[in-house]
Order: C-alpha cells, then sequence, then structure tokens
C-alpha cells in the first residue's frame, strides 16, 4: 500500500484538479470537503459517480449518469424556528415536514404553509410560491417538493420546485407537463413523481424525475377519464381513487386503479371505494392508502375515513371519521401518522386533523393553517412512497 500525506493538493495552472487514480482512503479524524456549488454551477458533461456538495438543497448529490440524485441519511427529520409564533407552531420540534401550498383563501394564493408532522400544532409561513394557484398537484423526494398544474388563474402547466430543508420563494423548474390543467393529483417515490387525471377532465397518466428539471413524460393512461379524485402511493405502487367525468350527468366514479412507479404503462383496477366521493383527501404510510372526507352531492359532504393496503388489490375498509364533514382539502404523512389540511366544510377552513395511520379511529385535532383554505397542494419528505 502507498501513501500520500499532503496538505494541499491543486492544479498549478488552476484549470482543473489533478486526479488520483486508483483504490485512494481518507484516514483523517477530522472532516473531508468536497467540491460545492448550487444547482447551476453543477458541472455541464459530469461523469458517472461524480460527488459534489449541493449548497441549493444543503445536501451531497452524486450523478447517476442520467441525473444528479442527492445522498440522504435520515435527513427527513427537520426542525423549525418559530419565527415569533410561540409554542402553538408545530414546527417548534423535529421530524417530518410538510409543505401546504396555494389554493383559495378566498383569492387565489401563492402562499406556502409548513408543519412537522410529528409536533401538533399550528402551521407556519414557509415562503411564497413564484406565482398564484390552485388545485395543483404536488409530489416530494426526501429533499424536494414539485408543485404542478393549477388554475393560476387559466390553468396552466408548469412545475415549481422548493427546498424542503430551507424555507422562502419558490423557484420556476422550467418543466411543464404534457397538458395544462387543476385537479391532478401527485405522489410518487424518491425518485419519480407521478401525476394523473385533472381538469379539463383527463385519462392521463405522466411522470417526471424529480431530482431534474426535466419535461413530464407520458406513463400511460387511467380506464377513464376523471378529475376531483386523490391519490396515495407506497415506494412501488401509485394508487388513484374517486372523483368524477365531467358529462350530462356527471359521472361519480367510486373506482381506485394503480401503477407500478419504476415502470410505464396504463392504470389497472385495485378495487372500489364505500361511496363516489369528489375532492377527498389521500395519504399513506408504506403500508396503508387513507382516503378521506369528499362529497357526493352539494348536500352530502362525508366524514368518513377509509383505507386500502396498498401491496394487495381490493375494496376500501372503514377506518374512522374526520372531526367534521369537509372536501377539497388534501392530505400528507410520514411513516405513522396523517395529516389532513384545510378544505371546505363547506365554507373555507383552515383545520389541520391527524390519525394514527396503523390503527383505526377517528381523527383528532392536530392545528390551524394560517388562513383557512381549500384546494391546496400538499406533500411531505417522509410520506408512504419514501
Amino acid at each position: 500500500m502507498s501513501r500520500l500525506n499532503v496538505g494541499n493538493l491543486y492544479n498549478e495552472n488552476e484549470d482543473g484538479a489533478p486526479s488520483v487514480v486508483g483504490i485512494s482512503t481518507f484516514s483523517s479524524p477530522h472532516y473531508f470537503i468536497p467540491p460545492s456549488g448550487t444547482e447551476a454551477e453543477r458541472p455541464q458533461n459530469p461523469s458517472e459517480g461524480m460527488i459534489r456538495f449541493n449548497t441549493d438543497s444543503g445536501s451531497l448529490e452524486y450523478y447517476r449518469g442520467t441525473h444528479w440524485e442527492n445522498i440522504i441519511v435520515n435527513n427527513n427529520n427537520l426542525g423549525g424556528g418559530l419565527n415569533g409564533i410561540g409554542t402553538t407552531a408545530s414546527t417548534q420540534g423535529k421530524g417530518t415536514r410538510a409543505f401546504i401550498a396555494g389554493g383559495l383563501d378566498p383569492g387565489v394564493s401563492d402562499r406556502v404553509d409548513y408543519i412537522t408532522i410529528d409536533t401538533f400544532g399550528n402551521s407556519q409561513d414557509f415562503g411564497d410560491l413564484a406565482d398564484t394557484r390552485q388545485r395543483a398537484g404536488a409530489v416530494a423526494s426526501r429533499t424536494r417538493g414539485l408543485v404542478a398544474g393549477g388554475f393560476a388563474p387559466g390553468f396552466t402547466d408548469t412545475i415549481l420546485k422548493l427546498e424542503i430543508a430551507s424555507t422562502g420563494q419558490t423557484g420556476n423548474t422550467g418543466s411543464t407537463l404534457t397538458q395544462s390543467k387543476n385537479r391532478l393529483h401527485g405522489c410518487g417515490n424518491q425518485t419519480r413523481g407521478i401525476f394523473a387525471w385533472g381538469n379539463p377532465s383527463s385519462d392521463v397518466i405522466e411522470y417526471v424525475t424529480i431530482g431534474t428539471d426535466g419535461e413530464a413524460v407520458d406513463f400511460g393512461d387511467t380506464s377513464y377519464a376523471a378529475e376531483g379524485g386523490t391519490s396515495v402511493a407506497n415506494p412501488v405502487r401509485a394508487v388513484f381513487a374517486g372523483g368524477h367525468t365531467p358529462g350530462s350527468p356527471v359521472t361519480k366514479r367510486d373506482g381506485i386503479q394503480f401503477v407500478t412507479i419504476s415502470s410505464t404503462g396504463n392504470g389497472q383496477d385495485f378495487g372500489t371505494l364505500s361511496s363516489t366521493p369528489l375532492q377527498p383527501a389521500g395519504l399513506s404510510n408504506s403500508t396503508r392508502g387513507i382516503f378521506a372526507g369528499g362529497y357526493v352531492s352539494p348536500g352530502s359532504v362525508l366524514n368518513t375515513i377509509e383505507f386500502v393496503t396498498i401491496a394487495t388489490t381490493g375494496n376500501t375498509t372503514d377506518f374512522g371519521d374526520l372531526t367534521g364533514t369537509r372536501f377539497d382539502m388534501t392530505g400528507s404523512s410520514n411513516q405513522t401518522r396523517g395529516v389532513i389540511c384545510g378544505g371546505s366544510a363547506p365554507g373555507l377552513t383552515g383545520v389541520i386533523d391527524s390519525l394514527e395511520i396503523a390503527s383505526t379511529g377517528n381523527a383528532v385535532d392536530f392545528g390551524d393553517m394560517q388562513v383557512p383554505t381549500l384546494g391546496n397542494a400538499t406533500s411531505s419528505n417522509g410520506h408512504g412512497g419514501l
């Protein structure tokens, strides 16, 4: 074995670093400083295996040959400052962070709230979207959240990104969905975000690679066009449920369909819901998918919660009840707890409900959003797809 002991190693002409070839070990008891920079400063022609520190996301990343991937070591447990709110804020503790973006309050909003799912309390200000939008779709990896589509006003196909570990304004990825629409439903795993359905009524399923700024790509189709449903996922499957197909009369849907996230193809039958809910909430851990609330008709708003086991197929089973009847809200989760945010009761509400996914039973009060809002987009850095 050879040994090289140096204090500094650099290229005399400063036109690139020397290469250390072969098997190399670092025996310092202190630290190693890799190259660092923003996403914009990434190498233009990277080679597979390159490692650097991304100052935008605050994490190490490596080049997989097709895109840059964050190196994650259980960093989904985040803390939050109180920013003068006091101990009523959910973000006083550490744990999985969920963001709640956009919506109607009653105008179209650009506000982003966040909570720590492990810690009960009210939401806190995260920052602002790059534009106003409502009823967008949301997906997230452990480090990055995407907010796609929506009504801004006018249907939009743009995809916005936020770095979950930081706070502040979101940026535009420069990428677009295959269609401009709202009421689309997002879920996914650490690598892929899957979006399905939407208004104008669509049967399209599409996907993005969350770690890149690439365009959405066609995945397949569901067996019918729909909007106003919901979605859940584990690391293998994405599941879409409920909603309606516009027409005269409107066709309300009780169907559940699934796809395998790592592949492409059309939706397959999973089972049915116990009713035909419009605009319910969805959330999941890696085992169970939860569907909550929604409305069957303008005078019939639901408070019911039901669940499926994502790895199997079959109809839903009763879980319990929300703290009240609600629709047009969104859900998120970590591996043990789900939260259901905002919505209409009817009438705007800022209520956040909480439920323990592994058990069954009624939801309890978690806290309140900063402003009563419906039609928001929600995800977390610790949901069931991760």
